[in-house]
């Protein structure tokens, strides 16, 4: 698969500045959800960038200086867990996304999407599989996960050390689920995903 097939169909239709977009952390029970926009320099081709649920954490924290330092623009954009438990998880991973793009220094002409829509005025493609068809949504993707990836792992790991945050990163593992059985949700879990789990909890008192 050539990465960069649908970067060369916007270079065609003479888009200069190609912002791809993702997000991760749609699927997690506790904190943010988080996206990236990347926009890079036409014809680069970075070796090694692919979809981040691909790599190992060395082999994305690398990739990630690399993109960060080659990169025209990076953005990226957060919605916590009462936002999302108001607006529902797929409004807030588009928002995120819209804050990403939104953030960006350099205003692209173009963006290519992992299988959304960003609520903005601007020419745009949404791509199934996107992070594992286009470059440009691929580096958006490893910026995501490795920025998302280290607020597990720091901030807020600290905030909650007897979760298993940095562990688990959120995801509804067999820790996690009985950590908030035993010790109940923080302020940063997302109440809406965790009904299930509640109940559980409940019936064993």
């Amino acid at each position: 698969m050539d990465m960069l097939l649908y970067e060369k169909e916007g270079w065609e239709l003479s888009y200069q500045h190609i912002a791809g977009v993702d997000e991760v952390g749609r699927g997690c029970l506790f904190g943010d959800v988080v996206a990236a926009a990347v926009i890079l320099p036409a014809g680069l081709i970075i070796e090694g960038v692919d979809d981040s649920k691909k790599l190992t954490a060395k082999k994305r924290d690398a990739l990630y200086e690399i993109i960060m330092d080659q990169a025209l623009a990076v953005s990226v954009g957060h919605v916590e867990s009462t936002v999302i438990d108001e607006i529902n998880i797929k409004q807030a991973s588009r928002l995120a996304m819209r804050k990403a793009v939104e953030g960006l220094i350099q205003q692209p002409d173009y963006m290519l999407i992992d299988a959304e829509k960003v609520d903005l005025p601007l020419p745009q493609r949404s791509i199934i599989k996107g992070d594992a068809n286009s470059q440009s949504i691929a580096a958006a993707s490893i910026v995501a996960k490795v920025t998302r990836d280290r607020l597990c792992e720091g901030l807020w790991e600290e905030l909650y050390p007897d979760y298993g945050i940095k562990i688990h990163k959120g995801y509804a593992t067999k820790l996690h689920r009985e950590q908030i059985k035993t010790l109940g949700v923080t302020p940063m879990h997302r109440r809406s995903f965790i009904g299930n789990i509640l109940a559980e909890q409940q019936t064993l008192f």
